[in-house]
């Protein structure tokens, strides 16, 4: 089958096809469409099941992040992991709905952490009903993406219930802080391998598993997963830093004003040299509550190496991920996958 440039190229808010997928450059126009079918036999599951609460004011606020889409990555790594199997068999949507199921889950209680107002460009749920309700909401989502895993067999509830509790400990990691002599950076690093890593990486794993794909293109997968979630995280560190409102759908330098020790916050917390000293005294006072000092500081981390030490740490998280697909077999998703990659750096251009 000739491969071609996919159509699929300009940004589209269309909550099926999700504006990740449309901007992704993939070569195989019918691997495109399959993926926009599948995310939107996805899409239209999540919704109905965040719907399915019997209380409609519980199914409000379940279903309240969901209603406003997203870029439903998770859901496309599993559709590209079933891609190295079987990817038309039975459970294959459903395994896309269980890990946006859980990333929604986590965004509820992300916002109660943060104590954040908005999401996706609309009040949180912890904003919009309260802390208690919002945290309750997440574990609903949780409880019904532990249900559909159980329709789906040993292998899908074992992989549904490893990622809840790495994203648990990895939360506990986040909140009691590096241990004393813990290098900040490597804990750093441990805390995303449970909150970011380890859904991107059971998203491709769900995916593959459920189409039947062999074990090795599981394991090759799960670590590219891994590497992937990684350097997404550290690009929204930087996007924190950089970017304006309407790219990131939050105040820009919000993880400055909320404490949040990120890695360009740590790199600049340990730059000892003068020209680091004003912005280093800035962030080890705490958070930047006041406007002026956040500021302040957003100005400061331009001219700092901090920003481009970070970015060179994700380039060699996205390295890493293309070196873990190297020896898959030649298919249309692994160029999709290299995709991914150039998209996050793209991101951060």
């Amino acid at each position: 089958m000739r491969s071609h440039r996919s159509a699929l190229a300009a940004p589209t808010t269309d909550r099926a096809t999700g504006t990740l997928l449309a901007q992704l450059e993939l070569e195989d126009a019918e691997l495109s469409a399959r993926l926009a079918v599948g995310l939107g036999a996805a899409e239209k599951e999540l919704q109905d099941t965040t719907a399915a609460a019997a209380d409609p004011r519980v199914a409000e606020l379940t279903g309240h992040l969901a209603a406003f889409g997203g870029k439903r990555l998770r859901p496309l790594l599993v559709l590209l992991g079933a891609e190295f199997g079987e990817p038309w068999r039975a459970g294959v949507t459903e395994a896309a709905v269980i890990a946006e199921l859980v990333h929604v889950s986590s965004l509820y209680h992300d916002d109660v952490m943060d104590a954040a107002t908005t999401r996706h460009g609309v009040p949180s749920a912890n904003a919009r009903w309260g802390e208690r309700s919002a945290v309750f909401g997440g574990d609903w989502l949780l409880a019904r993406a532990a249900q559909l895993s159980a329709a789906l067999g040993a292998e899908t509830i074992r992989l549904n219930a490893e990622v809840a509790g790495r994203l648990v400990t990895g939360q506990l990691r986040e909140l009691t802080g590096p241990a004393p002599g813990e290098d900040p950076v490597e804990h750093y690093f441990q805390v995303l391998s449970g909150k970011t890593a380890a859904l991107f990486s059971m998203s491709l794993s769900i995916g593959a598993h459920q189409a039947g794909a062999p074990a090795a293109s599981i394991q090759a997968l799960d670590e590219y997963g891994r590497h992937l979630g990684l350097a997404f995280q550290i690009a929204d560190d930087l996007l924190d830093l950089t970017a304006p409102v309407d790219w990131t759908g939050k105040e820009r330098g919000k993880d400055l004003a909320t404490g949040v020790a990120s890695l360009p916050v740590l790199l600049a917390r340990a730059d000892e040299s003068p020209d680091g000293a004003e912005l280093r005294e800035i962030l080890l006072a705490g958070p930047t509550v006041d406007t002026a000092v956040r500021l302040r500081a957003l100005e400061l981390f331009q001219s700092s190496p901090a920003l481009a030490t970070t970015e060179a740490m994700m380039h060699r998280r996205l390295a890493r991920a293309r070196a873990a697909i190297r020896d898959l077999a030649p298919h249309p998703a692994h160029q999709a996958l290299g995709a991914l990659c150039a998209f996050m750096a793209a991101r951060t251009a």
